[in-house]
């Protein structure tokens, strides 16, 4: 019996092909009129003790989002562990994870903050993490 491979090595490239795509992919999510959440530690008052954050189930979700429009490709598994926080220059780190079992990092970027408006860069990896044998 013949197992094809062709999808595997489909999502390998759909992966690497990802990466390549996303360089430079901006997306932007508005908190809308929910109440900002205050960074850990923070007191009224003090410098970014009100930052908007964009939840990382809601981070996840836009960047695939932007990710399945971009490639043209059905919409990828992609999880963020920590939250967005809405500060020029913030950073966290996602993990796209192909049917393959192969994983890409992407690196979201605070760039600008408008109110309940968080815009962001999106960056892929240049290269996936091969899927465990």
């Amino acid at each position: 019996m013949t197992i094809s491979r062709l999808p595997v090595a489909a999502w390998g490239l759909a992966t690497v092909a990802a990466g390549a795509l996303l360089v430079g992919c901006s997306g932007s999510v508005s908190i809308g009129n929910v109440e900002p959440k205050k960074s850990a530690g923070a007191s009224e008052g003090s410098d970014g003790g009100s930052a908007a954050k964009v939840s990382a189930a809601q981070l996840g979700d836009t960047v695939a989002e932007k990710l399945a429009a971009t490639t043209g490709q059905p919409r990828p598994d992609v999880t963020c562990p920590d939250d967005l926080v809405g500060k020029v220059g913030t950073a966290t780190r996602c993990t796209l994870q192909a049917g393959d079992g192969s994983t890409l990092g992407v690196t979201v970027t605070v760039t600008a903050v408008d109110g309940d408006k968080i815009d962001y860069d999106i960056k892929a990896d240049d290269t996936p993490t091969p899927a465990p044998n």
